[in-house]
C-alpha cells in the first residue's frame, strides 16, 4: 500500500510540475490542463510503461525539475538541523534529496496504470503567493487517495514545495529518519547516507 501511494504521488507530481511552466492561469487551471497532457504522453509511450527508467528520467528532468523548489523541500525534510548546516552542506543535501525524489518520480512513471486525477474546488485568491491544489487519485479497483499540492510563488513562477498524501506530507515524512541520521553521524553522515541510497537505486535498476 505504501509503495502504491508513493507511486501515485510521484506520477501526479510530475503532471503538476509540468503544469506550472505555463504563464497565465492559476495553479488549479494549469494543473488540470497539463496533467492531462503528461498522462497522455505516458500512455502513448510504450517504452516508459515497459520500464525504461532512463527515458522516464529524461521526462522528469524536462517537465518537473524547473518547477519544484528543491531547496525549500530539503529544508522542510531536514527540519531544524537545516539552520545549523553550512552553505556547502545545504547544497549537497539539496542535490542528493533531489536525486532521490527524481528517481522515485521516474520509477512511478514506469508503473503508470490508468490512474485519473479528480480536482476538488480550488480555494484561493488572485493575489495569493501560496496555494494548495486539492486532488483525488482514482484507480480502477482501488480506494481513492486524497492528495494535496502545496505551491509558492518564487519571483513570478509557481513552485511546488510539498505534496500531502492522505494527510501525510511527503517532505516531512523524511524528517524523523533524517533527524536520526544526523544525531548518529551529523549532517555529513546524512549526506553520505543519501549518496549511498541513490547509488543503491542505480544498482538495483541495473
Amino acid at each position: 500500500m505504501k509503495k502504491t501511494i508513493v507511486n501515485l504521488l510521484a506520477a501526479a507530481a510530475i503532471g503538476l510540475g509540468a503544469s506550472l511552466a505555463v504563464a497565465g492561469p492559476g495553479p488549479e487551471d494549469l494543473t488540470k490542463q497539463l496533467t492531462e497532457q503528461v498522462i497522455a504522453a505516458v500512455e502513448a509511450d510504450a517504452e516508459i510503461r515497459a520500464g525504461d527508467t532512463e527515458k522516464a528520467i529524461r521526462l522528469v528532468e524536462e517537465r518537473v525539475l524547473p518547477h519544484f523548489n528543491f531547496e525549500h523541500m530539503t529544508a522542510l525534510a531536514v527540519g531544524r538541523d537545516w539552520r545549523g548546516a553550512s552553505a556547502e552542506q545545504r547544497q549537497a543535501l539539496t542535490a542528493q534529496f533531489r536525486t532521490l525524489l527524481v528517481r522515485t518520480y521516474s520509477n512511478a512513471l514506469t508503473q503508470y496504470d490508468n490512474q485519473t486525477i479528480v480536482f476538488k474546488p480550488f480555494r484561493g485568491r488572485p493575489d495569493d503567493r501560496d496555494a494548495q491544489v486539492r486532488t483525488e487519485i482514482r484507480q480502477p479497483g482501488a480506494q481513492a487517495i486524497q492528495m494535496d499540492f502545496s505551491l509558492e510563488m518564487v519571483g513570478e513562477d509557481w513552485k511546488v514545495y510539498d505534496v500531502v498524501v492522505a494527510g501525510v506530507s511527503l517532505v516531512t515524512n523524511y524528517r524523523a529518519s533524517f533527524a536520526q541520521q544526523i544525531r548518529q553521524s551529523g549532517v555529513d553522515g546524512l549526506i553520505e547516507s543519501l549518496k549511498a541510497k541513490n547509488n543503491e537505486l542505480v544498482v538495483e535498476k541495473s
